[in-house]
């Protein structure tokens, strides 16, 4: 379990390279819409609920996460598009 704000949440999900929600689902074998609703997003006719609870709060309030899979996979992605730029953008000897 981890609580983390509303607004951290979306932040790492804007964060992501296009593509990635796709990815995550396809890793995870799970549908595309649930991995949208682990960031707030609310189609459950496709998706299933992700174990997100919300309660009011600065930052668009606090989010509690029963599962913590999406999240990191999505901070993993992250972490390799960061190194990605990082070395595109060292110098060629």
């Amino acid at each position: 379990m981890r609580t983390i704000t509303f607004n951290e949440l979306r932040k790492i999900k804007d964060s992501l390279p296009n593509g990635s929600m796709s990815r995550i689902a396809d890793e995870l074998g799970i549908n595309v819409s649930t991995v949208r609703n682990f960031f707030g997003g609310r189609n459950f006719k496709e998706g299933k609920s992700v174990g997100l609870h919300t309660e009011p709060g600065p930052d668009g309030g606090l989010v509690r996460l029963d599962d913590t899979t999406v999240l990191d996979r999505a901070l993993e992605i992250l972490k390799e598009s960061q190194k990605d730029v990082k070395e595109e953008s060292m110098p060629q000897v």
